[in-house]
């Protein structure tokens, strides 16, 4: 567990960058901090490790007050993550995750045999561990610095702003990946992240700061959206924090069952407006439109990718998500990545319209929800 006991960092200029921040990031979850530009995030983040010494107040890692404790020693013992993920370009990958174990008095083989553990848990398996960081992509070269923050087995993680400088593309497989992994390790992580939708993916507890380094609210994503503390906070999440707090809420929604076309297999005379392609592992692979095809085999050239695909017991809003994004009108349910059926956009808002929120009412319609106006 760490704990911030009246945390203060004050400058020069007398103004507080964190002022009398007490919070807890318990053992095994993830704790995110959020906030505009310049509410302290990054500054508490790193007064955890002691790159910026608090003015006032305490830190205890697991009862043991970080103060008392060299600096050095304490940043071995914790694993970092930062934006652009800080390689080093003249070493290969493989010798940068061996770089903290190394200094930690590991031998050569035991540093090596973990740096090529943690890359395969990283999805950089083999061959990676030879290239420079400059052979990488950007979401690659975040995975190596999420390896490296993992390889000395630490109990505790910081990350600041770890994906923000990754395409949509490769920051969503990352985070998927850090939820992945902290599942599996049970690893104690703290992340700073400006993106409220982030926070809300990954946290188990979120805290919310506003300017001045002042904790506005802390509490668990679901409060958070059902619960805004005060006007701030409620801006801050966002007007669709309803649609947001759907990722909190599961029901049953019908799945209906589909006759998919299976890549290479020819259309005949199928009538349909819209298929859906799938592989020989019965993987959905995208929507086609007969009257492009023809009576042929169905091509990758063929497929529209568009709409989202959503596991069968998923929360509402993936669901609905899936079925909003499928230009087909029917949303793409999975079990297991193998197609379990489709399900329609009105039969989910119908279900959302009767789930219960987490204040024991009814999710409020469209139509009285437009009328009203107002911020509930």
């Amino acid at each position: 567990m760490i704990r911030l006991e009246g945390v203060s960092k004050e400058y020069a200029a007398g103004r507080p960058a964190v002022d009398n921040l007490t919070l807890e990031a318990a053992t095994g979850e993830i704790t995110v901090l959020v906030g505009p530009s310049g509410c302290g995030k990054t500054t508490s983040l790193r007064m955890i490790n002691r790159m910026i010494e608090p003015t006032s107040g305490r830190i205890l890692i697991d009862g043991r007050d970080t103060a008392r404790v060299p600096a050095a020693t304490l940043r071995r013992d914790i694993g970092y993550v930062i934006q652009h993920a800080g390689l080093f370009p003249h070493r290969t990958v493989l010798h940068n995750v061996m770089t903290v174990p190394r200094l930690n008095g590991w031998g050569r083989a035991r540093a090596e045999a973990r740096a090529r553990e943690v890359l395969e848990m990283v999805g950089l398996p083999g061959d990676f561990g030879r290239r420079y960081p400059g052979q990488l992509s950007g979401g690659q070269q975040q995975r190596v610095g999420v390896a490296r923050a993992l390889a000395s087995d630490p109990s505790v993680i910081l990350m600041d702003e770890p994906f923000s400088a990754v395409d949509p593309v490769a920051r969503e497989g990352l985070q998927d990946d850090i939820l992945r992994l902290q599942a599996e390790l049970g690893t104690t992580i703290v992340l700073v992240t400006h993106d409220i939708d982030e926070a809300i993916k990954l946290g188990h507890r979120v805290a919310v700061l506003r300017q001045g380094g002042v904790l506005a609210q802390f509490s668990s994503p679901a409060d958070l959206l059902a619960h805004p503390a005060d006007d701030f906070v409620a801006d801050f999440v966002g007007r669709d924090r309803g649609y947001r707090a759907l990722s909190f809420q599961h029901a049953d929604v019908p799945v209906h069952p589909e006759e998919p076309v299976r890549l290479g297999q020819p259309l005949g005379r199928r009538s349909e407006e819209w298929l859906l392609a799938v592989d020989d592992g019965s993987r959905p692979q995208g929507w086609v439109v007969p009257a492009e095809v023809g009576e042929g085999p169905v091509r990758v050239e063929h497929l529209h990718r568009a709409g989202t695909v959503a596991p069968v017991d998923g929360a509402l809003r993936a669901l609905l998500d899936a079925a909003l994004s499928s230009p087909s009108g029917r949303g793409v349910v999975v079990r297991d990545g193998v197609l379990a059926g489709t399900v329609r956009a009105q039969e989910v808002l119908s279900v959302i319209q009767q789930a219960p929120r987490p204040d024991g009412a009814s999710i409020q319609g469209p139509e009285s929800a437009s009328a009203t106006g107002q911020r509930p």
